[in-house]
This record gives structure tokens, sequence and C-alpha cells, in this order.
């Protein structure tokens, strides 16, 4: 059976037969970890195991117990695949939010929003759902907390509101900031950028000026604006259009599996909320016209990392594991 160890920091007192004192103790809003043998604590303050560390059958956490601390985010962010080809120059394609969008979240908060936040069009229309994590200081990897959200045409990522700012349950410290998207490779800012509960705090991971964690984590695009890269179909964190668990692979497996081929044509396209649609168009082609294994394949080739233009080329995720 596992042992939980919670330290909680109280307010002490101690009684004296003349007098009564008070002694006060405080941590700072943001958090730490320390080692010590094989035990393990890190504690972030304003959730509760929000971020815990195990050793053996010892899981120890820390923190206030309260869920009132929040920060305020504007991250913006570009997706490749609905800007390969745009039907308005700098604004992303949005051929899913018509009637493909679900309103239930694909990520593991399962969030949820109303029909009529896909009713609007114009910059403002939605996209597709992206996901957004705050991430520990002292430590990259250690993830703090994280929410499903919406993003525009023009890339504000919005609440499920499909207007408001981004509220996240975090208490107000310096972050690295996470953006991922299903079928795109994620991106996380170079340094932590301080977030605050009474401000809201711009991060633009379009801008080619700011920076990123890691070597091409993003696409530059030909308006000078930074995207997400397309194509990780398949989910793993890695854009192949050939060799093991390539891409290409899984396109074809979802069209030849699809219940309306039921004669397993690759030829057949079909119309679906898909991570092998690759540039969000809402049709998932293997062979044909506009296909997304083409698609795949010119990403992987105008890499600027493969010099030699081999098909066999990796695009690996730069967010630290």
């Amino acid at each position: 059976m596992k042992t939980v160890l919670i330290l909680v920091f109280l307010w002490s007192y101690t009684i004296c037969s003349t007098a009564q004192t008070i002694d006060t103790f405080s941590v700072d809003s943001g958090g730490a970890s320390v080692s010590a043998g094989n035990i393990s604590i890190f504690y972030t303050i304003g959730e509760v195991n929000v971020q815990e560390l195990h050793a053996d059958q010892i899981q120890v956490s820390e923190g206030f117990i309260n869920s009132d601390f929040k920060i305020k985010i504007d991250p913006k962010l570009f997706l490749q695949g609905p800007l390969l080809s745009p039907a308005i120059p700098s604004l992303m394609n949005d051929n899913l939010r018509a009637s493909l969008l679900p309103t239930t979240s694909p990520y593991t908060d399962a969030a949820t929003c109303d029909a009529s936040v896909f009713t609007v069009t114009g910059n403002n229309a939605i996209v597709d759902w992206v996901w957004v994590e705050l991430r520990a200081a002292n430590d990259n990897t250690k993830l703090i907390n994280g929410k499903s959200a919406l993003v525009q045409r023009d890339g504000d990522v919005v609440d499920i509101d499909g207007v408001s700012h981004l509220i996240m349950n975090a208490a107000p410290s310096n972050y690295y900031v996470v953006v991922n998207h299903r079928n795109h490779l994620g991106a996380m800012s170079a340094s932590t950028v301080g977030l605050s509960e009474d401000t809201v705090t711009v991060v633009n991971f379009k801008s080619s000026s700011f920076s990123t964690y890691g070597s091409n984590a993003q696409t530059l695009l030909g308006s000078g604006d930074m995207a997400l890269w397309a194509g990780n179909a398949n989910g793993d964190s890695a854009v192949r259009y050939l060799g093991g668990g390539n891409d290409t692979n899984f396109i074809k497996d979802e069209v030849l599996n699809h219940p309306n081929n039921p004669s397993g044509v690759n030829l057949i396209p079909f119309s679906g909320y898909s991570n092998a649609d690759v540039n969000l168009d809402g049709t998932v082609r293997y062979l044909g016209a506009n296909n997304d294994t083409n698609i795949l394949k010119d990403i992987i080739l105008n890499h600027p990392n493969n010099g030699s233009l081999s098909n066999l080329f990796l695009l690996l995720s730069q967010i630290p594991n």
C-alpha cells in the first residue's frame, strides 16, 4: 500500500505561563524540489498534488490546499497545417468549424464548450482545440498545470467561451509555457515567463522574436510568422514520412480502415475530425489530388535541417520529456 505524506504549512503558536506569542511561517509563491537519498519532494503553492514524485512506495507532495490561485495568460500561436494554402493570407483556414469540430476537447481534461462558440466567423473564428501547459521554473519537464483551449484564425488562444483570455490554476510565478496540438509538434518557451493574477501576459509563439526551446521548434512561414510543425499524425512527438513508425502509414491505415471504405481502396478519401488530416481541411486523403501524404513529404523535404533532402529525415519535437 502506498504511503502518502502531505506536508501543510500552518500558523503555529506557543503558549507560555505568563504570555502568548505567535510565530508565523511562510513560503514563496513558486516551488522547489529537495532530494534526500532515494526520496524526492517537489512542491508548488496553489495546487493540491499538482506535482508529486515517487520513491518506491512513498509519495510526497507539499503545498497549500487552495484552489484560489489563478494566473491570466494570452498565448498566441499558428498551426502550419491550416496555413499551407490559406484562403486569406495570415489567417488559418477554419474548415473544421462548421460541422466537424467537436464541442468536447480531444485532450485529457475533456473540456467542453457550447456549440454556439463555433458559429463565429472572421478573424476570431475557431480553428481547433489546443493544449496549454505551465511547467516548473526549476525543472522544465515537470508539469504544474495544463488545460484545453481554443485557437482562433488569427492565432489568439482563448478560453472555452471562444473569446476570454485563458485563466489557469497556478500560483503567480515564473513558468515555462508549452503549447501543443493533436497533430502538430508542440513548442515550449526557451525561458520562463512571469505570470500574474492581475495582469494578462502575452506569450506570442507566432513572433519570430520569441525564443523557443531547442532547435527549429517551429517553422518559419513566408509571412515571417512562426508556426507549429504539422504532420504528427500518429501523435508520437515526431514527424516521419518514411521509416519505422512513420505518419504516412498511419494516414494510409486511417483511410483503409474507415467504415465508409469497406473495400479497402486507398484512393477513397473520407471527411472527419482526424489526426490524419495534416492540413486540417476536414478531408483525409492517402492518394490522389492534394493528399495528406504528399503534404507530409513536403514538410519533411523543406525542413531547414534536412540538407540532403532525404525522405527518411526525422523531425522531432523539441519539448523536453
